[in-house]
């Protein structure tokens, strides 16, 4: 009866898991659940082994194969928690199969409920009671139906991984490799479009709001990460949330309506998602902005034509907004082994489309920033 019991409680756990993760579109509050402590126990060793490697592009590397791996290992979990689940239940019921070679063991009922939920049907070991038969016909149904729901998930995972990459690869020519918001405005200002902004940021308030969706149904994008080392949607909403911060400062001539949305819905995704992943909000060790590097940037975008609100608290009014979102940022940015873009762009670094892996960027691609008639480039 204890092992009916627990074979039982084991399924309807690992049902609703199935359930909660697959089809269930909305966050679950509740602290335990089998896929989101999976996650964290898994997470946490492979976390520790990335961060001893030195090298960097070795580390990205290991590191992108958590997510599609950690998703195998999951349904492999809940599959061999049914086959297991199901096996105590024939088990506490009697092991009533027709085995040729003698009398059933629980290995017996092990195998038969393995062969059942994958429904290879091999025949040797048949069901003889009315409870055994029942139990059969529901594990095969569950198999069935479990296969299906996987088939159709998988897809609805990348198409919702690439609907994300494709937005952050627009961020290139943009703001640089390195996602810096100062650089985004600056690039804007140099070519005489700094009225686009707004336009810029529209698309970005529903890709925020498409990252807060993903995310809460299917936690284990958080772990998929972008093509390149120095991208992630992380880094993307930090520069988003920064660019939208220095518009809502002010400035001259830019309307701040666009801004103000784009703000609210990412910072609500970041605050919501943060939640989610379970990581509370830790202010940055290091002042992603201090006063002078406030200076260099005000400067930078006056060289460039656009002139931030030259009040004296201007800094000031802009540590209070970063205040209500870079804590939540740096927290996943820890958790995830991800670094937080910069507010001004190194020197010397060229945009992930001007390297390839043979060479870095060189004067060809100046002669084609002069054809193209963009000085940034």
């Amino acid at each position: 009866m204890l092992a009916g019991l627990v074979g039982l409680i084991g399924i309807l756990i690992i049902l609703g898991d199935a359930f909660e993760t697959i089809i269930l579109p909305r966050r679950i509050s509740r602290r335990f659940r089998l896929a989101r402590v999976f996650f964290r126990i898994t997470w946490q060793p492979w976390r520790f082994l990335c961060r001893r490697i030195g090298h960097r592009m070795r580390r990205e590397s290991l590191l992108s194969f958590f997510g599609p791996l950690s998703l195998i290992m999951l349904l492999v979990l809940w599959a061999l928690g049914l086959i297991l689940g199901f096996a105590l239940l024939q088990w506490a019921f009697g092991s009533a199969f027709a085995i040729s070679t003698g009398a059933g063991t629980f290995w017996d009922d092990l195998y038969a409920s393995g062969t059942t939920l994958t429904t290879l049907g091999l025949g040797d070991e048949r069901p003889v009671s009315a409870i055994s038969k029942f139990l059969m016909v529901c594990e095969a149904g569950t198999g069935f139906a479990f296969l299906a729901i996987v088939i159709g998930y998988l897809p609805i995972i990348y198409q919702s991984f690439s609907r994300r990459e494709r937005t952050i690869s627009l961020l290139d020519a943009r703001a640089g490799a390195a996602g810096a918001a100062g650089e985004l405005l600056r690039r804007y200002a140099e070519s005489g479009a700094q009225d686009e902004i707004p336009v810029f940021l529209r698309p970005w308030e529903v890709w925020a709001a498409e990252l807060l969706e993903g995310l809460i149904s299917y936690p284990v994008l958080a772990y998929y990460r972008s093509q390149h080392s120095n991208q992630s949607w992380v880094s993307a909403l930090a520069t988003v949330l920064d660019a939208c911060t220095l518009v809502l400062v002010g400035i001259d001539g830019l309307p701040r309506h666009q801004a103000q949305l784009t703000f609210a819905m990412a910072r609500h995704a970041c605050v919501d998602l943060a939640q989610v992943l379970g990581t509370p909000p830790v202010a940055p060790a290091v002042d992603r902005l201090p006063p002078a590097d406030w200076a260099r940037l005000r400067q930078m975008l006056a060289a460039a034509g656009m002139a931030l609100d030259p009040a004296a608290d201007a800094c000031a009014r802009a540590r209070e907004l970063r205040r209500v979102y870079e804590p939540y940022l740096n927290a996943l940015a820890d958790r995830l082994l991800l670094k937080l873009p910069p507010w001004l762009p190194p020197a010397g670094v060229p945009d992930n489309w001007q390297t390839s892996a043979w060479e870095r960027a060189s004067r060809p691609f100046d002669r084609l920033s002069r054809s193209l008639g963009d000085e940034h480039w």
